[in-house]
């Protein structure tokens, strides 16, 4: 039975993935639309959502260096969340590029690190599992995403636009508290090298780019789906609800892996084999969407999210707390969101728009055979 410090310290990560993620959930549907509203024409959004990943790609990193470097993973991340939220709140009296460049731009390098920096502290926190599971802060910020995205449209429907602004900016700053306190973590001394050392360090680990390569490929292969799932699901007729349907049914999927089908399928199987397990589910998922439109069929293969994503992350992460030293660990975690889940996602996002133009439905199997081709990897993960 666990004590009551660990009981404090899950009851304290489950309020900042709440927050974190509820806010994610929020603004990041609603961010282009409100840009468009104050004045912004799309080849300007597309500059400047373009600008910001970029800079995210690079402060990313460099604030898991940092947090490593002098052991302040919870004031970095803490920061980090009041940067997110009062740039969140700063879109707010902009209109057009020149007013709101400034708060975007911002509002990027606030969210570069959250993610990977709560990860860092969560896993450490858990100890292995020993105090608590991961997947059960994880699986309750997905779930907060959920509940963010509905709720704002609720509030966009009462106040506007704005509302998403206000709600996800506060949620922001709430999680900034929140990340304050959480537990402290173990004492150590202050690394002195410069940031790139600790990334060749990591970067010198076989294992660690085998981790990185296989999440990129897997989780890559989800960018046509992200961005042209609706458009052929409405365009072979699908009703608009019954299409928020189907995607509600692979978020649920992901929540369920998190919290409870993850964790122990880990235990029996590995990491590695949990990372083969993802490609395979992946690559059944994209070959189903590229031969049929059927809803049944639909239907089943969006329950594999739960793992093509959700066992994936898990698996990843497990895979880098055995590798990563763990005086590197935001470091590596931040390497592996840019790298292995940021940079793949924009360049399949990329592909997969030409792809999908060329081939439409039949463009999947492209994105089946990318997620395949983590497979080979999957034996030198095994390697300690």
């Amino acid at each position: 039975m666990r004590n009551a410090g660990q009981q404090s310290a899950l009851a304290r990560f489950l309020v900042l993935y709440a927050a974190l993620y509820g806010a994610y959930g929020g603004l990041s549907p609603i961010l282009p639309g409100f840009l468009a509203a104050r004045g912004l024409t799309p080849g300007e959004i597309g500059v400047l959502l373009a600008a910001a990943g970029v800079l995210r790609l690079g402060v990313g990193p460099l604030a898991g260096a940092f947090a490593d470097r002098h052991r302040a993973g919870r004031s970095v991340l803490a920061a980090s969340l009041a940067v997110a939220g009062l740039s969140a709140l700063a879109h707010l009296p902009g209109e057009g590029l020149a007013q709101l460049i400034g708060p975007a731009l911002l509002y990027a390098a606030g969210t570069a690190a959250p993610a990977p920096l709560a990860d860092a502290l969560a896993l450490a926190a858990a100890r292995g599992g020993a105090a608590f599971q991961y997947g059960w802060v994880r699986g309750a910020g997905s779930a907060a995403f959920i509940l963010g995205t509905a709720a704002t449209g609720w509030l966009i429907g009462l106040f506007g636009l704005a509302a998403a602004l206000v709600a996800s900016g506060s949620l922001f700053l709430a999680a900034g508290v929140a990340a304050l306190a959480l537990p402290a973590a173990s004492g150590g001394a202050v690394r002195a090298e410069a940031p790139w050392h600790g990334f060749a360090t990591l970067i010198a680990l076989p294992r660690f780019r085998r981790t990185v390569l296989a999440a990129a490929l897997v989780i890559g292969a989800h960018a046509m789906h992200d961005g042209f799932a609706m458009i052929l699901w409405r365009s072979a007729g699908i009703a608009a609800g019954m299409a928020g349907l189907l995607w509600s049914v692979s978020v649920a999927a992901e929540v369920l892996v998190f919290l409870l089908v993850g964790p122990p399928l880990l235990r029996r199987i590995g990491p590695a084999a949990g990372i083969g397990v993802a490609a395979c589910a992946g690559a059944v998922r994209w070959a189903v969407l590229g031969s049929t439109t059927a809803l049944p069929w639909l239907a089943a293969v969006e329950a594999l999210h739960g793992l093509s994503f959700a066992l994936l992350h898990l698996a990843c992460l497990e895979l880098i707390e055995e590798t990563a030293p763990a005086d590197l660990r935001a470091t590596a975690l931040a390497l592996y969101g840019t790298l292995g889940l940021g940079l793949s996602g924009v360049a399949a996002t990329l592909a997969s728009g030409t792809l999908y133009g060329s081939f439409g439905a039949s463009a999947f199997w492209a994105m089946a055979a990318l997620s395949l081709a983590a497979l080979p990897l999957v034996p030198g993960l095994r390697e300690r």
